[in-house]
């Protein structure tokens, strides 16, 4: 990966791996550059590195191999997933023995075929009416449970606007996300303060905030020198992917800011074009989420760093600040945990005042499913590992 022989968006991360020794079949040894206090968290935790097959190169995503509890069988592309128990698993064996993941890019009939019987299960992958409508199915049943994956607005800094921090908080201002939070997403988000979740333990709350408030919002634009000419300072473009909740949220989002004298145009791309746009830094703002990525705060230095503009990493942004940078690189190679989190907590102070990002909310995961399907529990993650226990009655 480091010498770019397989493809990874993770390789600027193992920047500090000088190289590797494997001495037996059983045992790998990894040497340092410099202390690297977040190195298990990258191997193995929610942006863990994947196994690839001795004398492999290029791209190996079509035969991804692991050690769980369930084995690849085949994808089709826009079609499905296809896993199997994997009998020679080191833990307690998987109920199931075979798990379908169906590609179903419409909300609406992902919800008609789990009200059909054609689909036992789907998580976080429905608007709230349509979970709050499949509840009253006496054949299905909801669990919900917090959740740690964050909803963002990102911005470009290169744009001549927006690189303007007045204008990014006069953004902040302009927003009003309590309304969205109980009309869009029916009260299942958690406002958010931060990148990293509450139960993180970096989660820093004592940040600077952005009250809905559209007064100081004008005048953040009036000094930044976009006067409302009929009614208009300035447009920008936010792209969103055709997913029907993200189309709903930006388009409330076009209201706001039109209260504040921005014109938001809305583009709307199919995901792979949206994501695309977006890790190539094709875009004025975006919002996305981060999925089990942000739980530990390793995360500030692979979207923030300056060292991992993309393509290096996720700091789609292009975020430059010479503050966070130092911290970063100190907190990695701290070893005392309590030093760290102080670390941490001001690079979260920095970012709630340069806002690359605004933090929206924290999406609580919501999981439907036939009450055929027994043994599911629900992590924070919101990921899949409720599949080592489920079993079918």
């Amino acid at each position: 990966m480091l010498q770019g022989k397989v493809r990874s968006p993770k390789a600027g991360t193992y920047r500090f791996v000088d190289h590797i020794e494997a001495p037996d079949e059983s045992t790998v040894v990894f040497h340092l550059k410099e202390p690297w206090a977040a190195l298990l968290w990258n191997l193995a935790g929610g942006e863990g590195m994947g196994i690839v097959p001795y004398g492999s190169a290029g791209e190996v995503s079509a035969n991804p191999i692991g050690s769980g509890p369930f084995r690849f069988v085949s994808a089709e592309q826009d079609k499905d997933v296809i896993i199997e128990r994997n009998d020679n698993y080191w833990r307690d064996k998987a109920k199931l023995e075979r798990v379908r993941f169906v590609v179903i890019p419409d909300s609406t009939t992902r919800a008609l075929e789990l009200r059909k019987g054609s689909a036992d299960l789907e998580i976080n992958s429905l608007t709230s009416d349509m979970e709050l409508t499949l509840e009253r199915e006496p054949r299905l049943a909801v669990m919900r449970s917090p959740g740690t994956r964050l909803g963002y607005m990102a911005f470009n800094l290169r744009d001549p606007v927006l690189k303007d921090a007045r204008v990014r908080e006069a953004i902040a201002y302009g927003l009003d996300r309590e309304p969205l939070a109980h009309f869009l997403w029916r009260d299942t988000v958690r406002l958010a303060a931060s990148v990293l979740p509450p139960e993180s333990w970096a989660y820093n709350s004592d940040v600077r905030q952005y009250p809905h408030d559209p007064a100081k919002a004008r005048q953040l634009l009036d000094s930044a020198g976009f006067p409302a000419i009929k009614d208009v300072r300035f447009h920008l473009t936010m792209k969103t992917s055709t997913e029907e909740s993200s189309r709903s949220m930006a388009a409330v989002f076009q209201q706001q800011l039109r209260d504040i004298g921005i014109a938001l145009d809305i583009r709307s791309f199919e995901p792979a074009t949206f994501f695309s746009d977006v890790t190539h830094g094709e875009f004025q703002v975006y919002s996305l989420r981060w999925l089990g990525g942000n739980e530990d705060p390793d995360i500030f230095g692979y979207v923030f760093d300056s060292a991992n503009i993309i393509p290096k990493g996720a700091n789609r942004q292009y975020y430059r600040n010479p503050r966070v940078d130092a911290l970063i690189a100190k907190a990695r190679v701290e070893t005392d945990q309590s030093v760290r989190k102080r670390d941490y907590a001001q690079i979260q102070e920095i970012l709630a005042e340069d806002l690359p990002y605004i933090n929206l909310w924290y999406f609580n995961n919501v999981m439907v499913y036939s009450r055929r399907v027994r043994g599911l529990e629900l992590n924070p993650s919101g990921n899949f590992d409720f599949l080592r226990t489920a079993y079918l009655q």
